[in-house]
């Protein structure tokens, strides 16, 4: 049985607590229309918060939803600015809980880990992988329509194999039902958006990361949220696999892969996490390079027309320079950088 953990709830709504929530919450925000009000009135702002918390008052706010279009098309729901220091407060007590049962292999929004580490690790299992084997096929897979179809009761049950406290899993219920028809009996769904979003997907698919480890006894296997990639010699083992992944995934989780799930040889490439991968080098993604390519002109047309500072320019081209690097992509950043043409008026 795992370790649960009662008498949380006062460290969530302790004030030191909040502050530091708050703290968190504003990072890259702190211009924001939201954020300046808050700050104005901060103690205040803060100890209205811990009332609602101690009273159990709380509501969650409504949501503002847009849309984005990259690298799909995706419904944003983004809290108001006091919920996400809600929201940072649980996080920043109960999630260190639940990181000591996610396996080493698991790469979305953990500390320490993230798409570098990921691909990293791909490399280093794809050679591995090609030191043991002849041969090695890829699984490759991801969960069909991921977050709108995650099942809020299966999600309660599987917080209280870890969290006993009553008061904090009032305050999770509270955020899980926050964008959910509160008329239906058995809801799906959490928004894009929440960073308790990104804990509750976690916890929801470290139960796969468990099976494929301990019961499939999957050896090269390594997941970012709802993409994973197996790696085995055998392309027959691997059907087996995915099949039996179908059907714990329908009947444990109440979800299935997507229709673009396949099983193909390793020497072809990887497309995991940004990147195009082999055991030798790695690329960027050609769809990555057209966003790039689009996205450098709309910069130079907004720099031109005195929309953006140079200094939105100069933090958007070392993001992306930061992401190529981790690539074989010299000769690319020294044409794509070589296209950007800044000029004042055009």
């Amino acid at each position: 049985m795992p370790k649960t953990y009662s008498g949380l709830y006062p460290q969530i709504y302790d004030f030191e607590t909040l502050y530091n929530a708050y703290l968190a919450a504003r990072k890259g925000k702190r211009y924001a229309r939201d954020c300046l009000e808050f700050t104005s009135n901060l103690e205040e702002n803060l100890i209205d918060i811990q009332n609602h918390l101690i009273y159990k008052t709380y509501q969650c706010g409504r949501y503002r939803e847009f849309y984005v279009y990259e690298p799909k098309k995706r419904l944003i729901m983004a809290p108001p600015f006091r919920d996400r220091i809600v929201h940072h407060a649980l996080c920043s007590v109960v999630e260190p809980l639940f990181e000591q049962a996610y396996i080493y292999d698991s790469y979305a929004c953990r500390v320490g880990k993230g798409t570098h580490a990921g691909a990293d690790r791909v490399t280093e299992f794809l050679r591995k992988a090609h030191k043991n084997w002849d041969k090695v096929y890829v699984l490759k897979a991801d969960v069909s329509k991921y977050f709108p179809s995650i099942n809020h009761n299966t999600l309660r049950q599987l917080i209280r194999k870890r969290i006993r406290c009553r008061d904090t899993l009032w305050l999770m219920d509270t955020i899980i039902a926050s964008a959910a028809d509160p008329d239906d009996p058995d809801p799906v769904g959490i928004p894009i958006g929440n960073l308790t979003s990104q804990m509750f997907a976690n916890i929801y698919l470290n139960e796969l990361d468990h099976f494929a480890k301990e019961v499939l006894c999957i050896k090269y296997y390594v997941r970012y949220m709802d993409d994973f990639i197996v790696l085995h010699h055998n392309k027959a083992c691997l059907w087996q696999w995915r099949r039996e992944i179908e059907e714990f995934l329908s009947c444990r989780l109440r979800l299935k892969l997507n229709r673009k799930t396949g099983i193909f040889p390793a020497s072809q490439g990887i497309d995991f996490l940004g990147y195009r991968i082999w055991k030798t080098h790695r690329l960027l993604r050609k769809s990555s390079i057209k966003r790039a390519r689009r996205g450098f002109k709309k910069l130079a047309r907004e720099y031109g027309d005195g929309s953006i500072p140079v200094e939105r320019v100069r933090a958007s081209v070392v993001s992306w320079i930061g992401h190529a690097k981790h690539a074989n992509t010299y000769r690319l950043r020294k044409k794509l950088l070589g296209e950007l043409v800044l000029r004042r008026g055009r």
